[in-house]
């Protein structure tokens, strides 16, 4: 028995788009594509599917999906992902502590220092990011790490949260035009990658080289790719082509 790509995605509640995904990354090729270029699922495939959705339910990304089910030993990769979440939970009870310790301050406590605003925050990961930017663009990167640091270091709490809540309302707006099939190209894209681009001139001042090699780090850095998740399916492709429209006729 077999299913259409339609079928299969109304059944596992996963989009059809990210069916596709799965096949152009080759992690569930389908089991055969008609003459009308629709896939096609057989029983096989959908077993596949349900243990895909499983192990991402546990937190796992697409790659170490992939070698989990293409032989890679489970038992070590599970152990370290065990181990990571471990490390993860650490880290988020830090950041509830620093949470608890603002609303203490809000409802008339003891004012937090500045530096205590961040604990929680990974330094180990903007480190690795900061390298990464170098080993990419080259020296020339170090530049703009020194303008962002130089921006922030005066910053208020309240700078820093409408800095966050300000990616968070061009995140949302972003993910409901991809979700809507808008083009790149489109007005509206463009309109808010526009304040994605002033969104980023608020710590440092991107040219078009460096704003669209941000876009390709949203989607080659899977630390990055990971914040692009929308309903099941992934817009860093997407938003790395919008922003590279935008370089392009913008910048």
């Amino acid at each position: 028995m077999a299913w259409s790509i339609a079928q299969v995605a109304r059944m596992s509640k996963v989009t059809s788009r990210t069916l596709r995904h799965y096949d152009s990354i080759g992690l569930l090729p389908p089991a055969w594509i008609g003459d009308n270029g629709y896939r096609y699922y057989e029983k096989e495939q959908v077993h596949r599917l349900q243990q895909i959705l499983l192990l991402r339910d546990l937190g796992l990304g697409l790659d170490v999906v992939a070698e989990v089910l293409n032989g890679t030993d489970q038992l070590t990769v599970l152990r370290n992902h065990h181990r990571w979440l471990q490390d993860e939970r650490q880290r988020l009870d830090r950041l509830s502590s620093t949470v608890a310790r603002t609303i203490k301050e809000l409802e008339g406590g003891d004012e937090v220092k500045l530096e205590e605003l961040f604990d929680g925050f990974d330094a180990s990961k903007q480190e690795r990011y900061e390298a990464e930017l170098v080993e990419r663009y080259g020296e020339g990167a170090k530049e703009h790490i020194a303008e962002s640091r130089q921006k922030m270091k005066n910053w208020t709490r309240a700078d820093a949260d409408d800095f966050m809540q300000q990616w968070q309302d061009i995140a949302r707006d972003l993910g409901a035009l991809f979700t809507a099939g808008k083009a790149i190209d489109a007005p509206q894209t463009q309109e808010v990658i526009d304040r994605h681009y002033r969104w980023i001139c608020l710590s440092w001042t991107p040219n078009r080289e460096s704003y669209t090699g941000l876009g390709n780090l949203y989607v080659d850095s899977d630390e990055f790719r990971v914040n692009f998740e929308v309903n099941g399916d992934n817009m860093a492709t997407w938003v790395r082509d919008a922003m590279t429209h935008y370089a392009q006729t913008r910048l």
